[in-house]
């Protein structure tokens, strides 16, 4: 066995501030880049966490949100396309005291990685990914993606894309991942709770961030996200609020049977469904995730969070109970041993 001699983690919270996380490398996006923004807030935020910069992980793919790790002054991994919660996913079985962050893009993490994203959610493997969603490909130069609206004319569809969008937050909620959230790269003050909230979450998370490309795709979510507009088209949720929305939280989401509907308040509360995120079942967060702008809001905040075994956890246990039944084992007498077979 290769036992790792490392200094023990400190028993009292590390105070950091935000600049400690700025790594010493030329940030490197286009100019007016909804990454900027995304990369300032998480090295805000980290801090708030009182954890060594040793102890703090981020591991991407391909894709221009995938320079991430070349920003932080933490340790870090730029890997291939789509496998990054695969190494993240070995990284804490070996090494369950790190956190881990997995950056990906809505191309790298819903195509080539799709498969990855969903077992590493459904496992609930103790992941933190946070989904930078901009709607097309940026790297390799504006071709439709996953996450791309049906009409979308790019370089790869010039008379419109013919496929229907994947919508990253019910693909989580249906992996069924512990911690599922939205939020999006110019409110500051969401972004950075949001974030928090996943990083102190034990178990799959999984955040997706609306990020504008202001080079291939710019403007994708102006219709809500800017600041003159989105009281009246955006559903912030809070655990235990009421679903109102609106300049002056004047309207909200009640529920007609099994169908929600959009109601007036009128200084009435009574018929607004609560926003409860730890339902067993997450009958709300799946209704809540199809909403559709324009004729619903856009739903930003937690969707779902529960808590349930980690995949280390659940692994940790059958190995103990292994080791209880036949002892530690030897790889090497394995190897050398006499329990052989031929095949004629």
């Amino acid at each position: 066995m290769v036992t790792i001699d490392r200094e023990p983690a400190p028993t009292e919270p590390v105070r950091l501030a935000k600049k400690d996380f700025a790594s010493d490398q030329d940030t490197r996006w286009c100019p007016g880049c909804g990454d900027y923004s995304i990369l300032a807030q998480m090295q805000r935020m980290l801090p708030n966490l009182g954890r060594r910069r040793e102890d703090i992980v981020f591991i991407s793919g391909i894709g221009c949100s995938s320079r991430f790790p070349y920003y932080m002054n933490t340790y870090g991994f730029h890997s291939i396309h789509g496998r990054a919660p695969t190494l993240a996913t070995g990284l804490k079985l070996t090494r369950p005291d790190l956190l881990l962050f997995v950056i990906t893009g809505d191309g790298d993490g819903l195509s080539i990685g799709g498969n990855h994203l969903l077992h590493a959610l459904r496992r609930n493997q103790d992941l933190n990914i946070l989904l930078f969603n901009n709607r097309i490909y940026g790297l390799t130069k504006g071709q439709y993606s996953p996450t791309s609206e049906v009409g979308k004319v790019t370089k790869s569809s010039p008379m419109g894309s013919i496929e229907n969008p994947l919508n990253p937050i019910a693909v989580a909620l249906a992996a069924e991942a512990t911690f599922v959230a939205r939020t999006f790269d110019t409110d500051p003050h969401h972004l950075v709770s949001t974030i928090e909230a996943a990083a102190r979450h034990k178990g799959a998370t999984f955040v997706e961030i609306y990020q504008n490309c202001n080079i291939f795709n710019d403007g994708a979510f102006r219709d809500f996200t800017d600041k003159p507009v989105r009281g009246e088209r955006l559903l912030y949720m809070e655990p235990g609020e009421p679903l109102l929305f609106g300049d002056e939280k004047q309207r909200g989401v009640a529920m007609n049977g099994t169908v929600p509907e959009l109601v007036e308040v009128n200084g009435d509360r009574s018929r607004i469904l609560v926003h409860d995120p730890a339902e067993p079942t997450p009958i709300t967060a799946n209704m809540l995730a199809r909403f559709q702008y324009p004729e619903q809001p856009v739903p930003m905040g937690i969707f779902r969070q529960v808590q349930k075994p980690t995949y280390g956890e659940r692994l940790g246990h059958q190995v103990d109970e292994a080791r209880a039944g036949v002892g530690a084992g030897d790889l090497a007498a394995l190897i050398a041993g006499d329990n052989t077979w031929v095949v004629e």
